[in-house]
């Protein structure tokens, strides 16, 4: 890996493969009864957050705390961009003080790549925007292995406001990256503008009927509905919810048209009735909590991974560094 993890296309089929390699060493650490480990002791980590968040957010922080890494919460209502400071300023005032890795959330695409350019510190991208996201995207690819091992080969149906969403925009990489198929279905209005070029050149496809992809000729393995992300939305996408979730949303009708071994994902938070419904959301082939605890494991990998070899800290390799703590 570089020293900073901003976009997923940054990451090459080597790099995913050790992320996801490491996680699962660190997977083992949630099974024990005492969840630390020395790995990163004397390093510090800010997470910094300008949107709000539940799952990245707490999962980084455990992700630093069970390594030993002094980590620190930030948010922007009670940092001194609220006073008018610039992004700038406030990063390299965070930079100054002789942090390790800078885990930022903001609600500007790009901003994470810019703020890479002013600090000296490792930069981890936890949302930029409608950019990306390349965690949650290695979480998902990490419970794709998990449930249906080599995704070679695989078909992952995404679904939803494409439009607005960063998730997609990673996910789609880093399944292309490890082999996947990806087939990307949402109303012509949440389509982002351009995607026709990007699927021929990066070799997805796009559709604006679901009911068709589930029921056509290449077996679907997976899942993924995408929450709709009305706080971004300034003019009417869909007629209405109901509508949306007529057309879009996963149901136990639809369910009952996937393979046996097919699996349900979101990243989370859900909208329940709206592009998904109790009966999968809670069903035996839904991965959403599953994720959620992944996420801790493939975080711990990307900070060890970005952090404990360098400098005075000896790189090993984390299956090592686990065991030694037992």
């Amino acid at each position: 890996m570089t020293r900073h993890l901003i976009s997923s296309a940054d990451l090459t089929r080597r790099d995913v493969e050790d992320i996801l390699e490491t996680a699962a060493s660190m997977h083992d650490l949630q099974r024990r009864e005492v969840k630390k480990v020395p790995t990163l002791r004397g390093r510090t980590v800010i997470n910094f957050f300008f949107e709000d968040s539940t799952r990245t957010r707490s999962s980084f922080e455990i992700a630093g705390k069970w390594m030993s890494a002094d980590t620190i919460n930030l948010s922007a209502k009670g940092s001194s961009t609220s006073k008018g400071e610039s992004l700038r300023d406030t990063a390299m005032t965070i930079d100054a003080m002789a942090v390790d890795a800078l885990v930022i959330r903001h609600n500007a695409s790009g901003a994470c790549h810019q703020v890479a350019k002013w600090v000296r510190c490792s930069v981890i991208n936890a949302g930029d925007g409608t950019h990306e996201h390349p965690t949650q995207a290695l979480l998902d690819a990490y419970t794709l292995r998990t449930r249906l091992g080599d995704l070679d080969g695989r078909h992952v149906v995404i679904v939803g406001d494409l439009t607005h969403s960063r998730v997609f925009r990673s996910n789609v990489i880093t399944l292309k990256t490890l082999g996947a198929r990806v087939t990307v279905v949402a109303p012509p209005t949440l389509m982002p503008s351009g995607i026709g070029a990007w699927s021929e050149a990066d070799g997805f496809a796009t559709s604006w009927d679901l009911d068709a992809v589930l029921a056509g000729d290449d077996p679907v393995d997976a899942v993924m509905m995408l929450r709709v992300q009305r706080e971004r939305m300034s003019a009417a996408y869909f007629p209405s919810a109901r509508e949306y979730s007529r057309r879009y949303g996963l149901d136990a009708r639809r369910m009952a048209r996937l393979p046996e071994h097919a699996i349900v994902m979101h990243p989370g938070p859900m909208n329940r009735g709206l592009e998904i419904t109790a009966d999968a959301a809670d069903s035996a082939r839904s991965t959403i909590v599953e994720q959620v605890a992944n996420g801790v494991s493939v975080r711990m990998a990307v900070l060890y991974l970005l952090l404990a070899g360098s400098d005075d800290h000896e790189e090993a390799p984390a299956r090592s560094v686990l065991e030694g703590a037992r």
